[in-house]
């Protein structure tokens, strides 16, 4: 266990929490998630810190940032780019898209038609993508923070599952508490104070704290009990369909990123449990007549399986 990644991350995590009041549960879940090379999701009303979370992350990383308003009349090429044909040069030339970016805010992603949204697909997945034939590798790290809101609302598309499970994990902010409500009224604006921010890590450190999450241990007995709680999605009991593989593998990794922020060396049940709702609950879907939602659906599943 490298004792300054840790250090690190607490100065990560402290710095993010000066903007973001009140929220450090969902900031070390950002972190972890980020950690884990996976991409966030965050589903929430309108005005509650998700633009701003991202933004924060991106600046205390150092990263290149980047930020997507999706509307519905928001285009493929809008996102990835288009080749462009100069007379200067007599040939055409790529003009790259905001996907091209360390980190890319894909804000409220369920504004854009599927067409759009699919165009993701491919660069969170493989970490490129194809544009006329052309294949054309992202930046690393590549980080997306996607945000939506709650599909009630008008004019919203909902995410397809092939994209939901390309999402590492799903969370929602919420309102502030009091003090904290209380604290942003009475200081100053958010986006002033970002301008200010220093990186408390820089590319190069991200990279080696992602490898080191590789490193965290699982034993048997954890790797037990984490294919007993995959098990469970999967009989009929609590969810129509069960968790698929590459589920299993990134709830693994999630767990290990938490431990790392932890500052341990191996991977804990409360690791697992600590991100287990945010991390599958987007991917399924309750049984009929259950009466809650996933996230409900995933504790009750937790409270019934044994701990090894």
């Amino acid at each position: 266990m490298a004792l300054d990644i840790t250090q690190q991350l607490s100065r990560l995590t402290d710095q993010i929490s000066t903007i973001i009041v009140g929220k450090r549960p969902q900031i070390e879940d950002c972190v972890a998630c980020l950690l884990a090379g996976g991409h966030l999701l965050i589903e929430d009303v309108p005005g509650v810190g998700k633009t701003t979370l991202a933004h924060t992350l991106a600046v205390s990383l150092g990263l290149h940032f980047s930020r997507v308003q999706f509307t519905a009349d928001l285009m493929p090429s809008d996102l990835v780019g288009v080749s462009v044909f100069e007379r200067s040069s007599e040939s055409f030339v790529f003009h790259p898209g905001p996907v091209f970016a360390q980190v890319l805010l894909a804000d409220e992603i369920n504004r854009a038609g599927p067409k759009t949204q699919s165009a993701l697909l491919e660069a969170m997945e493989e970490h490129q993508v194809t544009v006329e034939n052309h294949t054309r590798p992202l930046p690393k790290p590549f980080f997306v923070i996607a945000t939506q809101n709650p599909t009630d609302q008008l004019g919203t598309y909902p995410l397809p599952e092939s994209q939901l499970d390309r999402f590492l994990m799903r969370i929602t902010l919420g309102y502030p508490d009091r003090a904290s409500e209380r604290a942003l009224l009475a200081g100053e604006d958010r986006r002033a104070a970002i301008t200010r921010l220093t990186p408390v890590m820089q590319p190069a450190d991200l990279l080696a704290a992602q490898q080191a999450v590789l490193q965290v241990h699982a034993s048997e007995a954890l790797l037990d009990y984490l294919q007993a709680l995959i098990a469970a999605t999967r009989s009929g009991e609590w969810f129509v369909e069960g968790l698929s593989p590459r589920a299993a593998l990134a709830v693994l990794r999630a767990a290990k990123a938490h431990a790392l922020i932890g500052g341990r060396g191996h991977v804990a049940p409360d690791d697992v449990q600590a991100i287990l709702a945010q991390s599958i609950a987007h991917r399924l879907v309750p049984v009929a007549g259950a009466g809650r939602g996933s996230v409900e659906q995933v504790r009750a599943m937790v409270e019934a399986v044994p701990l090894p």
